[in-house]
């Protein structure tokens, strides 16, 4: 999600926020050297020369008179095709998680699985444990709430970390606590039928970051709360509510009614201070689909230490100990190397995640890509892991001073990227063995991931591989919207099955409401992207 600081009504508030989803499902080989622009095409211009008329007419329009457009696409053979301003910096919006996530794959590799252990803390007695089982947090984002009977991670085009933002955002069918329910079954498979120490999270793996959303060593269902409200019987009829996952001591209520058929929709949330006790009020249309909203999960070691009880308790293994409450670290051991380990999960492999991430814009999940970095260095300091992304990039070709990043997801303000810097990480996937997969993880225009919507009937639907990326804010003195940044950045499918690398960004534009700040700049970039490809085929 994006800036949140824009005029209107919470309703429009939630659809100014472009689309932003990609995925990269490929890992990257050690060793591989990134192709160079040769000297003789260098991208040295700073004016569009050559584009084509509908380009034109598209960055002409009057909600970019004041704007600043930045393109550079480069042929599979390193030649300059369009060049304006590749050197200069430019807001990438989550165009910044290929960044994050192409570093996370070099340094842990697509095939990396995250396997989180639970360990038993003192000594057996029979069927009893008098000591405590923990659960050693390893930076597994999911923890099986989103695998698939295929092993995969399943996602949706507007992911529920949108839900608050976007419209339309849906939920995956897997059960967030599966994967808590699978390690409970393996302690009570190992005999233990009782436990009369603690349950403890161990969540030692980094520490808290400067980074929004915050990731954490043990994440259940992306540390959020799923709300979802249908519309009632008839107009004021309550609505009907459900959420997931339902873990003690999280309770929630809903005053939210039906109103008549084509009404506004709008629904709010408060909570507690502590985030337990969560508040939906407002409306929904009689003839509106399910709205899903979200609410964040405050304290996300004492939430797993309470679901990882009960699924303990589902699976018929007692603890003594009181479910809910903090988590008490002051329990934790330095280490196990004699405890035995009685259970643990193995996640799917990180090529997948990375894919899930990208393809729905995961914002927890890109800023979990730098605690994961800093974890590779040795480092429980998650700023630790932006020296991994210069290393990555530097021996990548690529220049690190033509990048700035401050957080995984593209949001923090500092945050900036050179055209030249985006499509040389593009062109370095290229020389791997994971190219096609690479390829074919970033959204497809008119297909999938954020640029779905766009193109579905054009040419050029199914050629446009790219990752979108947005900042939006509120032009209060005006009235309108600022597009602070929009960004397309990926794949020209072009002739005799070669593709084209680019970047393009407009920063700077304005929008007279919600859906034309949104959903119009998307379109008009997807529009310039689309043409690039049909003029990339067709030359």
């Amino acid at each position: 999600m994006h800036d949140k600081s824009r005029p209107g009504s919470p309703r429009r508030r939630r659809a100014a926020l472009a689309l932003t989803a990609a995925a990269v499902a490929v890992g990257l080989a050690a060793g591989v050297t990134a192709l160079t622009l040769s000297a003789a095409a260098q991208p040295t211009g700073t004016a569009g020369s050559g584009l084509d008329p509908r380009i034109t007419a598209i960055m002409d329009k009057p909600g970019y008179r004041h704007a600043q457009w930045g393109l550079l696409e480069v042929g599979s053979a390193g030649k300059v095709i369009h060049s304006m301003f590749p050197g200069q910096f430019f807001i990438p919006g989550s165009v910044t998680k290929l960044f994050s996530v192409s570093a996370a794959l070099n340094a842990l590799g697509p095939g990396h699985r995250f396997t989180t252990p639970v360990y038993a803390v003192g000594q057996r007695q029979g069927t009893t444990l008098a000591g405590n089982l923990v659960l050693v947090g390893q930076g597994d984002q999911s923890l099986g709430g989103r695998t698939t009977p295929s092993g995969g991670i399943a996602y949706t085009n507007i992911d529920h970390g949108d839900a608050n933002a976007l419209p339309g955002a849906t939920l995956t069918p897997q059960d967030p606590l599966a994967g808590l329910d699978a390690l409970a079954r393996q302690v009570r498979a190992t005999g233990i039928r009782q436990v009369t120490g603690n349950v403890i999270v161990d969540d030692r793996l980094f520490g808290m970051s400067a980074m929004k959303p915050n990731p954490t060593p043990l994440m259940i269902n992306d540390n959020l709360i799923d709300l979802l409200t249908s519309p009632g019987s008839g107009p004021g009829a309550p609505a009907t509510l459900s959420w997931r996952p339902q873990v003690a001591p999280y309770q929630v209520t809903s005053s939210v009614r039906t109103v008549a058929a084509g009404r506004a929709t709008d629904i709010a949330i408060s909570t507690s201070a502590d985030g337990t006790r969560i508040s939906l009020s407002g409306t929904i249309a009689a003839n509106a689909q399910p709205v899903l909203r979200v609410s964040d999960i405050t304290d996300p070691a004492a939430f797993g230490r309470t679901a990882f009880i009960e699924a303990l308790a589902r699976a018929g293994v007692s603890v003594t100990a009181t479910p809910t409450g903090p988590n008490p670290v002051a329990q934790l051991p330095r280490s196990y190397p004699g405890d035995p380990r009685v259970a643990a999960y193995t996640s799917p492999p990180y090529g997948d995640y990375a894919r899930f991430i990208l393809k729905v814009s995961s914002n927890i999940g890109s800023n979990l890509a730098i605690c994961q970095l800093a974890v590779t260095a040795g480092s429980h300091d998650c700023a630790d892991g932006f020296a991994v992304i210069r290393s990555f990039l530097q021996r990548a070709g690529i220049d690190p001073a033509q990048v700035q990043f401050a957080d995984g997801r593209g949001d923090d303000p500092v945050d900036r990227v050179t055209p030249q810097a985006a499509v040389q990480l593009l062109r370095y996937w290229m020389t791997t063995p994971y190219a096609a997969q690479f390829r074919q993880s970033l959204p497809i225009l008119g297909v999938d991931g954020s640029i779905y919507y766009s193109c579905t009937s054009c040419a050029a639907k199914g050629k446009v591989f790219a990752k979108t990326g947005s900042r939006i804010g509120g032009d209060y003195v005006n009235g309108r919207y600022s597009v602070q940044a929009k960004s397309l950045s990926g794949y020209l499918q072009a002739g005799n099955g070669s593709f084209d690398v680019f970047f393009l960004a407009t920063n700077g534009a304005v929008a007279a409401n919600a859906e034309a700040a949104a959903l119009g700049t998307g379109d008009d970039l997807a529009s310039i992207a689309a043409i690039l490809q049909q003029d990339a085929a067709s030359g």
